[in-house]
């Protein structure tokens, strides 16, 4: 393999409509693709994940929660500026925006289905 054009990791919903919404008019994405009632993705900058049609909650949430895990890890530039627009749209934050001991400023919000998002900044470092 010679290179890697993309990843796209899948998240699974059981309203891939409400998905759909909650991604592009709460977050602010943008709908890529989608085909029929099935199967979608969803551009975040140069990046795009994939929604599927499931006829039970997604399994992995409840993993997620237990282990202090994430099912996306979004980089933005402005991560206050994230958390501030997220809340007025009335998503609440799960984890309020704190600057971590690696160098990042984060918050964490859950999606329609609880899929656990973190939003992270990378912050400047002396010298950079």
């Amino acid at each position: 393999m010679k290179s890697v054009a993309g990843v796209a990791p899948q998240l699974r919903t059981t309203d891939l409509a409400g998905s759909i919404r909650f991604y592009t008019e709460t977050v602010g994405f943008t709908l890529e693709f989608q085909y029929e009632d099935f199967y979608a993705g969803i551009r975040a900058g140069s990046q795009v994940f994939h929604l599927k049609l499931a006829d039970e909650k997604d399994p992995s949430i409840d993993f997620v929660d237990r282990g202090g895990h994430f099912h996306l890890y979004v980089e933005t530039d402005d991560a206050a500026s994230a958390a501030e627009g997220l809340a007025r749209r009335g998503v609440a934050l799960v984890t309020r925006l704190h600057e971590t001991p690696w160098g990042t400023r984060e918050f964490v919000i859950k999606d329609d289905q609880g899929h656990t998002l973190y939003f992270g900044e990378r912050l400047k470092t002396g010298g950079g």
